[in-house]
């Protein structure tokens, strides 16, 4: 017979305790009073001598052990506000297989947000610690040059971006892998055209995508004219499909990731958007890349408001992204976003995907917060804006932006506090391990916190190519007179990372060398 061990219920309230608002009461110019400095000395003196927070479980008659209010400096401002220092005030006491996860969750991130408002070590003023490139940069390095990635070998490519990207996040020179990078990918391009995960695998689009920016990455244009451009555009011209969507691979699935896979390759690299004459989508009546494409992805726009991999299908965070990036490669975002997607309802479901306490974002509905989806889902928030913002082609006027749409202090306390590896890398969440994929897009959800990017509406369009949406966005610089970021001002100023293009996820330097480079090419 299982003897069930006797749960502690804990209540940090006391019955002579007075009401929050009288506890942090302030007079006339804002300094606390002195029954509310006498209250909170009293808490600290209580909270001393109770038992640490981090050995209690969490019980589900509503008592949370570690619930915990906000601390507060000198000055009198908390250092961690109270939404990331106790769990969720509504919770469903229906216990389920998902609640107790994400219970498990809560218990591990909850201990580590806590501690940062108490401890006077690692962590600046607000309570959040300092990230830890070198041991992040040792980490990737290792990744790259001494791979152990045996059980993932059609993922090589993948390896290779993640690496490069999260290295160049931490303001590493990447080029200076140009060489490995090069004789590391080479074999991997097929005759027929495209790239697989290795030397003889088949051509995938996702693997195809990981190699055009990683080359690009790695040296630009001397690393791009190894690439058979005639060759790829004859082979995504077999993925295009009927219903506007691409496969992909030859035979293989149809889905978001292939429309967006496709368009980067297609616009980063200024290929022809007329399908080539062996494009089984011809004997249908389509004559470009494009026909059809825009419809495709709204159809795949759920009842939830997210959008799924196909029509029909469950709303994902991932594929969200691919779709308003696809969207963004079409044409303006305050154009094509409001015209092919439901906007309202589309912010009403990614606006649940961010979690509290954790701070973090989830993929889909009733899952748990993981560190990759800082990008997925944070990744969608600056196109999103775009949409909703006012776009004038006139330079000179005025142009109407809004404000931040998701919690960055939110996102930047899950990542620093959460996320890091002790070792090095980023992880999904505590108590897991890291990885090269986990550190890539945990640093560039990280990274769209500290830097705004937008549509300038400065379409290239003496190039000719219909396809200079993708290159009229630019990062914004922080205006002394303007709004401020409330990411950076979080966090200590070694902090920082560099800035991604929120289309290709790639430096902004790396996606104005590629489309220098190929738009002045005429042919193949």
């Amino acid at each position: 017979m299982k003897i069930k061990p006797k749960r502690i219920k804990v209540s940090h309230k006391s019955k002579n305790r007075p009401p929050l608002h009288q506890l942090h009461r302030r007079d006339r110019n804002g300094n606390l009073t002195s029954k509310a400095r006498h209250n909170m000395a009293s808490d600290v003196t209580a909270e001393a001598a109770g038992q640490d927070e981090q050995d209690r479980s969490i019980s589900r008659d509503g008592t949370d052990p570690l619930s915990l209010e906000a601390r507060f400096d000198e000055q009198g401002r908390p250092q961690v506000p109270e939404l990331y220092t106790s769990s969720p005030p509504i919770r469903d006491h229906l216990t389920t297989d998902t609640s107790i996860s994400q219970d498990d969750v809560v218990k591990q991130c909850l201990p580590r947000l806590i501690k940062c408002s108490r401890s006077l070590v690692g962590v600046n003023s607000y309570g959040i610690p300092s990230l830890k490139r070198e041991d992040h940069i040792k980490f990737l390095q290792e990744a790259i040059e001494y791979p152990r990635y045996i059980a993932f070998d059609p993922v090589r490519p993948w390896v290779i971006y993640w690496s490069l990207t999260a290295l160049s996040l931490l303001g590493e020179n990447v080029e200076l892998y140009q060489q490995r990078v090069v004789e590391t990918l080479s074999p991997c391009q097929n005759f027929g055209g495209g790239f697989g995960g290795g030397n003889g695998q088949l051509s995938h689009v996702a693997t195809s995508y990981a190699v055009v920016l990683s080359l690009a990455m790695a040296g630009g244009g001397k690393n791009m004219d190894m690439l058979n451009r005639r060759a790829l555009w004859r082979w995504l011209g077999e993925l295009k499909q009927t219903d506007g969507g691409f496969r992909v691979c030859v035979g293989g699935e149809e889905d978001v990731r292939g429309a967006y896979c496709s368009m980067v390759i297609i616009s980063l690299l200024a290929l022809p958007l007329e399908l080539p004459p062996n494009a089984p989508a011809r004997a249908h009546g389509f004559t470009s890349f494009l026909d059809g494409l825009p419809e495709y992805l709204s159809r795949c726009q759920t009842y939830e408001g997210g959008v799924s991999a196909v029509p029909q299908s469950e709303a994902h965070g991932a594929y969200a992204f691919c779709v308003l990036a696809c969207l963004c490669i079409l044409g303006p975002p305050n154009e094509m976003i409001s015209k092919y997607l439901d906007l309202p309802l589309l912010l009403s479901w990614l606006s649940s995907r961010q979690s509290a306490p954790e701070g973090g974002f989830n993929g889909r509905t009733n899952k748990l917060v993981d560190g990759c989806y800082s990008h997925w889902v944070g990744g969608c928030w600056p196109l999103i804006q775009a949409a909703l913002s006012e776009s004038p082609e006139n330079p000179n006027a005025a142009k109407s932006t809004v404000g931040s749409l998701y919690s960055k202090e939110g996102l930047t306390r899950f990542v620093l506090s959460c996320c890091q590896a002790d070792g090095g890398g980023m992880r999904d969440k505590p108590n897991t391990f890291p990885d090269a994929y986990h550190t890539c897009y945990t640093l560039a959800g990280l990274s769209s916190t500290q830097h705004d990017s937008g549509y300038s509406g400065m379409r290239h369009g003496e190039a000719g190519y219909p396809l200079d949406s993708a290159f009229a966005w630019e990062s914004s610089k922080e205006d002394s007179d303007g709004p401020k970021n409330e990411a950076l001002e979080l966090i200590d100023a070694g902090d920082t990372l560099t800035s991604l293009h929120p289309i290709y996820v790639i430096p902004w330097g790396v996606v104005e060398r590629c489309r220098e480079l190929f738009s002045k090419k005429t042919g193949f």
